[in-house]
């Protein structure tokens, strides 16, 4: 009898590269957390240099050491921060709060203390900032016990707290007010929005940042407005001026190195840039393909990177000029393909974007490449029957393509198949033969004749449908001139 081999998880891919904000280290490598990991990529070549595990649950922010920018902490909802050597991949010493851990700031002007966001003991669902003590106690892993409770009431988005210059203060929002937090003075001050009645309250804060040179905050709005706020030492002398360019949700803020200009972005895919004097226009980097979730600049301000919503990380130099770009898995919203594998490459392959087709790598945890099958431009619009693919096939070689695409309309659904070649020249699919109506109902399945050496190379897939009918297709060679 053969006692059947346990399962074991060999390799982890796909996790998520906007789940928290990139850091660029000095020496140009560029850290982000990935599901329950951190990587370090190289941001000459693209490539992942390390992946660093150790966690065992997601990873929730990363940032440089202050005092050590050859090190790495890390925070995650198993309750601990860890310190890492990125150079060389290891954990040097982990720290236990014992407490689920939704952000985490490390400021250089506090000694040996970190910042975290975490759930009040009294209540889960309401979350705190709370100074952590990282004792210097010998061994790998300490238990950090002493904690400081600074703002008993924050929003759980680590984009909602941001430092002020040489860590002076602390600013928090969270719906509509903005509350600062002064360290020496041990005073906090609340700012207020009265939630506008004609938007439906869509003036509440999204998230906030500070100027690194001045005592002045830039906070995002729901409404798409930015507001800078200056002597808020004062509750009744603050002013703030507003900004105005997004027609959507603000979803994030960060100043440059210097304080000259204020990056900002959101749903348009738009990297905005509003500088510090007013008589200069604003500038934009467009059509950077999704929503932006974070920006990060690096410590000489000669590059910047933007985090989207499809798992893309796109590096831009300090004149606007797109660098580079490493893009993850895409987590389509329904998975209709299935998971398939390229013969031809080994990738995986299912639904990317709308309409289209990702090729992913699961060694490098890179996209390879994404195919256009529909062919058409995805709206944006809830309720609305769009052309969707569902079904994909490969031949044994992986050198025929085999693809589905439907649209649910309330009479009919709209079918067409379509068989794609692989051209060595261009290295891609180039479309072959486009076949509209294949059967009278949805497709519920096709797939290729296996071949082998031996037998003549004629191409032959079969499709089943709905309609209660299989179908044999054959290429034949087209010998209409026209």
């Amino acid at each position: 009898m053969v006692v059947p081999a346990t399962l074991r998880v060999v390799r982890c891919g796909g996790g998520n590269h906007h789940g928290a904000n990139a850091v660029f280290s000095a020496d140009s490598y560029l850290l982000c957390a990935s599901g329950d990991f951190v990587k370090v990529y190289s941001v000459a070549t693209e490539e992942t240099l390390r992946l660093m595990g150790g966690h065992a649950d997601r990873v929730t922010a990363i940032q440089l050491n202050p005092h050590n920018h050859m090190q790495l902490y890390s925070s995650s909802l198993d309750g601990s921060i860890k310190l890492w050597d990125f150079m060389d991949g290891i954990a040097i010493k982990t720290f236990t709060v014992g407490s689920k851990l939704t952000a985490l700031y490390a400021p250089s002007d506090f000694e040996d203390s970190v910042f975290v966001v975490m759930p009040k003991s009294t209540d889960k669902d309401r979350f705190q900032l709370a100074s952590v003590k990282l004792t210097k106690s010998a061994g790998q892993d300490v238990e950090a016990k002493e904690l400081t409770v600074v703002l008993s009431s924050v929003d759980v988005s680590p984009k909602c707290i941001a430092f002020g210059r040489e860590g002076k203060y602390v600013a928090s929002v969270k719906q509509f007010t903005l509350t600062v937090h002064f360290f020496k003075k041990k005073m906090t001050q609340r700012f207020s929005l009265q939630p506008s009645r004609a938007t439906g309250g869509m003036n509440r804060f999204t998230c906030v940042t500070c100027h690194p040179r001045e005592d002045c905050i830039a906070s995002g709005h729901a409404d798409g407005k930015i507001r800078v706020w200056r002597n808020f030492h004062h509750v009744k002398d603050y002013t703030y001026s507003t900004l105005h360019w997004h027609h959507d949700t603000v979803m994030y803020l960060a100043y440059s190195v210097e304080g000259t200009y204020l990056l900002s972005g959101g749903v348009e895919a738009v990297l905005v840039v509003w500088p510090s004097e007013s008589d200069r226009q604003r500038d934009f980097l467009p059509r950077l393909g999704s929503p932006i979730e974070h920006i990060s600049m690096s410590a000489d301000g000669s590059q910047c990177c933007t985090l989207h919503t499809d798992n893309r990380i796109t590096i831009i130099n300090s004149n606007l000029r797109f660098s580079k770009s490493i893009q993850g898995l895409i987590k389509s919203a329904n998975i209709k393909t299935g998971l398939v594998v390229d013969p031809r490459t080994k990738a995986l392959v299912l639904n990317g974007e709308p309409g289209h087709l990702q090729f992913y790598c699961l060694q490098t945890d890179q996209q390879l490449f994404s195919l256009d099958i529909v062919q058409r431009q995805y709206i944006h619009q809830a309720d609305l029957h769009q052309t969707d693919l569902v079904k994909v096939a490969f031949g044994a070689q992986g050198k025929w393509l085999a693809t589905v695409e439907e649209r649910e309309d309330v009479t009919d659904p709209e079918l067409q198949l379509k068989l794609w070649f692989y051209d060595e020249e261009t290295q891609s699919f180039k479309l072959n033969t486009r076949i509209n109506v294949p059967h009278e109902d949805h497709i519920t399945d096709l797939c290729f004749r296996e071949m082998d050496e031996l037998e003549d190379d004629s191409l032959i897939l079969v499709t089943t449908g709905k309609d209660c009918v299989f179908k044999v297709w054959l290429m034949v060679e087209d010998t209409d001139p026209e």
